[in-house]
């Protein structure tokens, strides 16, 4: 096809519209034949939103209809001999987020209502529950096959209360009845498949569902979502080639932007290179580099929860070191915010050593850093995001033309219109600002770099310069730099290539702004 008129799948997740309408399709379909050939009848899948979970379960409807149409030309149809029709029953419940008790009921109510038209109801199944099982045992003594069922998003009604004591048991106890005839209706079934973001323990969501297999680590599934590096090098190569000229770059400029930005994600170790599919799909879509992920919605139980463990951007922007129970534990028994960072996509492995189950975990690309901190100026610089992000603007300007000065200026107006809020009396909190700002305009930073005398209060690299930037509270800018020049700094990084630029910088307790600077 002539990528000029390739159709992209932006927000269509029904397998049976991409490949009826000719839309742009990653051959998925070994993964669809692997999981169900595998001998595990109940199988459990994690990865971030917007990853391609939905449209993975719709392919699986589409299998399990018999519909080999749909699949012709894909690795499956190489594979499948009999594609026996089953009945599915497929539960989205990305529909039941933001709801109470009641409201949720509601909505399950109304999922159920649907398969009770086709399959019948007897009166006495009155539970959500009974008339599940009803259901699963109708369709499979009507139909002759044993039945499918397919769930969506399981833990979409739950996500948005997580970090809420009172609220996330009520709704719990409604998804756990919902789901406790699955292991009862197993005469009945053929296949049980599940998708979510977080990994709610099976012993308070799926009642006594004690062989669901969680392939959401598994090496041979690494790439069952998302988009590889070979995947898209190779049937994706025309669109990069269109792109590339678009934006008047070579093939490998774009490549490498496309990586920076997107690419980075590994859910086991070690893994092939995983690209944010939505990302990339948007990106072809438009024929430019855009924080498209973020774009669609930074969710609101995340940034609630990096508050209620008080997790500062200095640690969210620095990579740990956890065992696998750590960041792989249930959300609902969270000591720490890492598991729900790594669940949802913010953090991701960087490398591992799976002898041990030691793994270090890290933010995967730009365009998940950018918003990120993005989505942090509100908490710990200002609740007006559109000055901020005119006064990025301005500095990213300023640091293109190798102008620290102008850029410290434009931050010194811009802080000068913040309105006075607590705990800026210490010089971490001027530090975290910092911090974000840099962040935000896509340099490299990072905080108490250790020298061999010391440590730099903190680093910034751009394409040209390796800023060594100290800070003060009340402490004055000779000060400051006097440290710099007394421990040597500049010594320690005499090897990285670049004309290093000393800055020392002045914050005052009263004014809560930068006081002064000094730059040489």
């Amino acid at each position: 096809m002539d990528t000029q008129q390739r159709l992209y799948p932006i927000g269509i997740q029904t397998f049976a519209d991409i490949r009826n309408e000719n839309y742009m399709y990653i051959d998925k379909t070994e993964y669809v034949y692997r999981m169900t050939h595998s001998g595990a009848r109940y199988i459990f899948l994690s990865r971030p939103r917007r990853f391609g979970k939905s449209l993975l379960v719709s392919t699986l409807h589409s299998y399990f209809e018999g519909r080999r149409e749909l699949f012709e030309g894909l690795a499956i149809d190489m594979l499948e001999k009999e594609w026996t029709v089953h009945p599915v029953l497929h539960f989205d419940m990305s529909m039941a987020k933001h709801m109470e008790k009641e409201q949720l009921e509601s909505m399950l109510n109304l999922q159920l209502l649907k398969y009770e038209n086709i399959y019948g109801k007897v009166e006495a199944e009155v539970g959500l529950n009974d008339r599940l099982a009803g259901i699963i045992q109708r369709a499979c003594t009507q139909t002759g096959q044993k039945a499918v069922v397919l769930i969506d998003e399981y833990d979409a009604p739950l996500l948005d209360a997580v970090h809420e004591d009172t609220t996330l048991p009520v709704l719990r106890n409604v998804m756990r009845n919902f789901y406790s005839p699955l292991k009862a209706c197993d005469p009945y079934l053929r296949f049980v498949f599940m998708t979510g973001i977080t990994k709610f323990s099976q012993l308070s969501i799926f009642s006594e569902l004690n062989n669901l297999r969680n392939i959401s680590m598994d090496p041979s599934y690494a790439a069952v979502c998302g988009i590889s590096e070979d995947e898209m090098l190779s049937q994706m190569s025309g669109d990069i080639d269109t792109m590339a000229e678009n934006m008047a770059l070579d093939r490998g400029q774009l490549l490498e932007k496309l990586k920076n930005y997107y690419d980075g994600y590994h859910f086991t170790w070690p893994s092939p290179d995983i690209y944010n599919p939505f990302s990339i799909v948007c990106a072809f879509a438009d024929n430019k580099i855009d924080a498209y992920w973020f774009g669609s919605g930074t969710p609101t139980y995340l940034i609630e929860m990096i508050r209620k463990f008080r997790m500062t951007p200095i640690r969210l922007g620095d990579t740990c070191k956890v065992g696998k129970d750590e960041f792989d534990r249930p959300t609902e028994r969270l000591s720490s915010i890492i598991p729900l960072l790594y669940q949802s996509g913010y953090y991701t492995i960087k490398k591992g050593i799976p002898t041990i189950e030691s793994y270090t975990l890290g933010i995967p690309n730009q365009e998940v850093r950018i918003g990120l901190f993005r989505s942090l100026i509100p908490y710990y610089v200002t609740p007006d995001t559109i000055s901020a992000s005119s006064t990025l603007i301005t500095m990213a300007e300023c640091l293109l033309e190798d102008d620290m000065d102008g850029a410290l200026r434009a931050m010194q107006t811009f802080l000068g219109t913040v309105p006075y809020t607590d705990n800026t009396d210490y010089e971490g909190h001027w530090q975290q600002v910092l911090y974000i700002i840099f962040s935000l305009l896509g340099y490299y930073a990072d905080v108490e770099v250790r020298t061999p005398k010391g440590r730099v209060d903190m680093v910034m690299r751009t394409a040209t310069r390796l800023y060594l930037v100290e800070l003060k509270l009340d402490a004055g800018t000779d000060t400051a730099m006097q440290q710099i020049d007394l421990k040597q700094y500049p010594e320690r990084f005499a090897l990285c290539g670049l004309p290093i630029v000393k800055v020392a910088v002045n914050f005052d307790r009263e004014t809560h702004n930068i006081s002064g600077w000094r730059i040489s």
